[in-house]
Parts: C-alpha cells; structure tokens; sequence
C-alpha cells in the first residue's frame, strides 16, 4: 500500500502496445478508488518532465513504474509492484515471483515484451480506451 500522503505511483506505458493496453486495463479495474496509479505513456509529455533525459536511456519500451516516493521501477521489479499495489491474491502472486532472481525474471520479462506486438497487436492510440470517467487518470 502507499504511504498515506504519498502520490500515486505513475505507471508508464507503451501506447501502441496491446499488451500494456490491457496491463493498464488490469490495473484500472482493481485501483477503484484511482489513489494508487495514475498512467501515461511512454511516448509523451508526462514521461519527458518526470523522468529526468539521464535516466531514460536503457529503459524498457514497454512499461515503466514511477512510484510515488520517486524510485524508477523497470521490468520484473515494475510487474512484482504492480501486483503488491493491487493487492489481494495479486499482493500474493507478487511476492512468490518477487522471489525468482532477478536476472531470470528480467529475461522471462524481455521474452514477453520482445514478442508483445506480434502476439497482441499494435496499436495507433496512446490511451486505452476507457470509460469516460477513468480519462482523468491518464495524463498525457
């Protein structure tokens, strides 16, 4: 869970991506109350001003985690938090994989999101689409 007072983490994503499309969508429907995350994609202004231009080379292009406490979350590392902030079964799951070396879950993480646009398509849009209301979570 957050610290009371903290910001929401931001989670980063590939906007052409129909992988991360559906993370995003994943993540919308167990974040209800909108206090945990708030998304923007990779590709645009939000990404530019947060993440300062020294940190950004060598960043995955799929998805990235900015928590609220400032940390820069790639990879497994990114998927393992995710799933410790949407808690229930997921806090569970996130914890027994967050176990797995991290070099190993890395590699099992650059397979999957090596494939992600052959396997689940591309995209033009950068914001899933979403129910009218959830637009305020996604900056741009």
């Amino acid at each position: 869970m957050p610290r009371v007072g903290s910001e929401p983490a931001i989670l980063f994503y590939d906007g052409h991506c129909g992988l991360c499309h559906r993370t995003v969508k994943f993540v919308l429907k167990r974040d209800r109350s909108g206090k945990r995350f708030r998304f923007a994609p990779l590709q645009g202004s939000t990404f530019q001003e947060r993440v300062p231009a020294e940190r950004r080379p060598g960043l995955p292009e799929s998805m990235v985690v900015l928590t609220g406490e400032g940390a820069l979350l790639v990879r497994s590392r990114a998927v393992f938090y995710i799933l410790g902030q949407v808690g229930g079964g997921w806090r569970i799951l996130g914890r027994v994989l967050g176990v797995i070396p991290r070099a190993l879950a890395d590699a099992a993480y650059d397979r999957i999101a090596g494939s992600r646009y052959r396997v689940f398509g591309r995209r033009e849009e950068l914001c899933p689409v979403t129910d009218p209301t959830l637009r305020a979570r996604f900056d741009p």
